[in-house]
């Protein structure tokens, strides 16, 4: 028997906490971005460089202050669309604090900040098992039982050391040209980045399954909710719904994310001793497709103003429509 989600969140109640993050942070974002791209125009020559550098640093300071205003916000967005999950008739719970949440988000920024992102990984760490400690249904809370180490080693592995290859290679390429007199056309000098962006697409694609694998990893009650499939199966759907999205320029992207969605859904499985149960999403890829497009045209149209509304809309309908069931195990 299939046990659906439900999802109750009006735009009117996100309103207020968008209306907060356009005023407090995305356009202050924005003007500090303009400021960052002046002084990086104006660094042609060495005096213009030296009063660049000293005009990026601050500005960069304020991007982060902003960055932690972004954090503080989607705290209180966190807490509405927690509250507004249904299962079983029963809503989920958030107990969390603010000041509790900013014990972690200050200590850990600074820390990430002064290892260079190092850190980054526990903090994020840190702030999933805050969020997953602070649900609970029925009084029951969840546990997140991701590690920091481990999701440093996904980033260092599938990300980091890649992107270090993919650099030095094209470096190594470019001054061999230099070095050996070749010439380098037009058409080749436009073709590097193309390249450039199409090898990075393929680092992340696997690096998205490892990071989804890690992120599914909680216990609830008896339960242990895990990510249960294999790898070449799921890196080639995963490379598939995202070619399918750049061949389209993006227009794909919504079916893409629903599909991706099904697809994780049906593979995440609950498991105690005694019983297994497995998420799934019941998909109308059409209709889900217009409906979902629908609602960032009106996003669109009313300058973002709309978001909360379209954001509710497009929530409800998708968990509606996901289920918990209980499977049979092969003994």
């Amino acid at each position: 028997m299939k046990n659906y989600f439900q999802f109750k969140l009006n735009g009117k109640d996100v309103l207020p906490v968008w209306l907060l993050f356009m005023v407090l942070f995305l356009i202050p974002y924005i003007l500090v971005q303009i400021k960052i791209q002046g002084f990086r125009s104006h660094s042609a020559d060495a005096h213009g460089a030296m009063e660049a550098v000293g005009g990026i640093f601050k500005w960069y300071g304020v991007m982060i202050f902003l960055l932690v205003v972004e954090y503080s916000i989607l705290f209180f967005f966190a807490k509405l669309v927690i509250e507004a999950i249904e299962f079983k008739e029963t809503s989920l719970q958030f107990i969390g604090k603010f000041g509790q949440f900013l014990k972690i988000l200050i200590p850990g920024f600074i820390l990430t900040i002064i290892t260079l992102g190092i850190y980054g990984p526990w903090f994020y760490a840190d702030i999933c098992r805050f969020f997953a400690k602070s649900t609970s249904h029925d009084s029951n809370s969840f546990e997140f039982k991701g590690k920091g180490g481990d999701l440093f080693l996904i980033v260092l592995l599938a990300v980091i050391l890649p992107m270090i290859a993919i650099i030095a290679s094209f470096t190594i390429f470019t001054f061999k040209n230099l070095a050996q007199g070749t010439s380098t056309t037009p058409s080749h000098i436009a073709l590097m980045p193309i390249m450039m962006f199409i090898m990075i697409l393929i680092i992340f694609i696997p690096y998205i399954y490892f990071l989804y694998k890690w992120l599914v990893n909680f216990k609830f009650k008896e339960y242990s909710i895990k990510w249960r499939t294999d790898f070449w199966s799921s890196v080639g759907k995963i490379a598939i719904e995202l070619f399918l999205s750049a061949i389209t320029v993006g227009i794909y992207l919504p079916l893409a994310g629903l599909k991706l969605y099904s697809y994780f859904s049906e593979r995440t499985i609950a498991s105690s001793k005694s019983v297994s149960k497995r998420f799934g999403y019941d998909i109308d890829p059409m209709n889900d497709f217009l409906f979902i497009w629908g609602q960032y045209l009106l996003t669109i149209i009313t300058l973002g103003i709309y978001y909360p509304w379209a954001f509710c809309k497009i929530s409800s309908r998708i968990l509606n429509k996901t289920y918990l069931e209980e499977i049979e195990v092969a003994e």
